[in-house]
């Protein structure tokens, strides 16, 4: 068990997993047992420790049925290759609500009940973005009822708020002797809807990350508070497989900020990944846990990072495939030919392979 810092309140919350990095070969020694001197103990030395990200996650469709039956189970066997790292992430991309009013203008509109956060847990998921395009699906309603899920169920959870200073809160927690801080927006919002969904200082709503300035304030102020800062988005152009120029200025302003990871997704598709000024940046995770998902949609994937303090030693990224809206890892030949094929992502992304 951790202690972490929520929403401005304190917390506990069960870590992810056993600490052992999903990559083979890639594996950090174990901190060491604490002192049993009569003093003080000193303050744990810094160890590498990994978080795994995830992409798209709702419970619509046949994944709503698998939510009812069994919510810590609802995530399927992905599970058990998230809670071997220190920290898992996913974006949650839905209200947390069973009424509400629909969004005007909305096609698809997503939601689940509070159970959604125990098939999180389930999962080993340890904290999740809800600042995207369907957070708000359900309006204000809906936004109150998200709030008190969270609340009530003591889930880690950022991008979203009472007010402007809780959705741009990092969620803290340190692991093997690493404070780290993650926050979440989100770049896209039907224009209109933006004066609705974003937060402001006398408004609940989403951390939107088209105010620039206010997301690079949130990026320095986390990193005056943790050793690692990691900024988590929603971003870029539905099945679109090359990154935006605006993600690529953003992701440059949040790097100079001082984050030393920047991930996200909303195309639908995985896009590339790599390094820029040495901090990692993934411009698309694509969907996780998705009722559609088919054809080049059914393409997925866990991103691990190996990190120590602001340094990102490894990168590890595990092709796999969506069936009945579950991702499953590939494996043999299947794995090899998708991640020659991911590689070949990043020609278009201005990232670089290696730090």
């Amino acid at each position: 068990m951790v202690a972490v810092l929520a929403g401005g309140a304190l917390v506990t919350a069960a870590c992810g997993g056993g600490g052992d990095t999903p990559a083979e070969g890639d594996a950090g020694p174990d901190s060491p047992p604490p002192s049993t001197a009569a003093s003080s103990p000193a303050q744990p030395a810094q160890q590498p420790f990994t978080i795994a990200f995830g992409g798209d996650v709702h419970f619509e469709g046949q994944l709503r049925a698998r939510l009812t039956a069994n919510p810590r189970t609802a995530m399927g066997p992905i599970g058990n290759y998230l809670r071997r790292a220190d920290i898992a992430m996913v974006n949650l991309e839905t209200a947390i609500t069973t009424g509400g009013t629909q969004a005007p203008g909305k096609q698809f509109a997503f939601r689940a009940p509070a159970t959604a956060f125990t098939a999180m847990r389930g999962a080993g998921v340890d904290v999740v973005s809800m600042a995207n395009n369907h957070g708000m699906d359900f309006m204000e309603s809906g936004l109150r009822d998200s709030l008190a899920a969270i609340k009530r169920t003591k889930f880690p959870v950022v991008g979203i708020g009472r007010n402007a200073d809780e959705a741009y809160k990092p969620w803290i927690t340190e692991v093997k002797g690493n404070k780290v801080a993650i926050l979440g927006a989100t770049q896209v919002l039907d224009d209109h809807l933006i004066p609705a969904w974003t937060a402001t200082d006398t408004k609940g709503g989403l951390a939107s990350a088209k105010v620039v300035p206010r997301m690079i304030q949130a990026v320095k102020d986390a990193r005056e508070q943790a050793d690692t800062v990691i900024v988590h988005l929603h971003w870029g152009a539905e099945l679109q497989p090359c990154p935006l120029p605006r993600q690529q200025e953003l992701a440059q302003q949040l790097v100079d900020a001082g984050a030393d990871a920047v991930v996200g997704g909303h195309a639908h598709i995985p896009l590339g990944g790599g390094y820029l000024d040495g901090k990692y940046i993934h411009y698309g995770l694509g969907n996780f846990v998705f009722y559609s998902a088919n054809g080049q949609t059914a393409n997925s994937g866990v991103l691990v990072l190996r990190m120590q303090g602001r340094k990102v030693l490894a990168s590890v990224w595990k092709p796999a495939r969506l069936s009945g809206g579950l991702p499953l890892l590939l494996t043999g030949t299947a794995a090899q030919t998708e991640l020659r094929r991911w590689n070949g992502l990043r020609r278009c992304t201005g990232l670089s392979a290696t730090p």
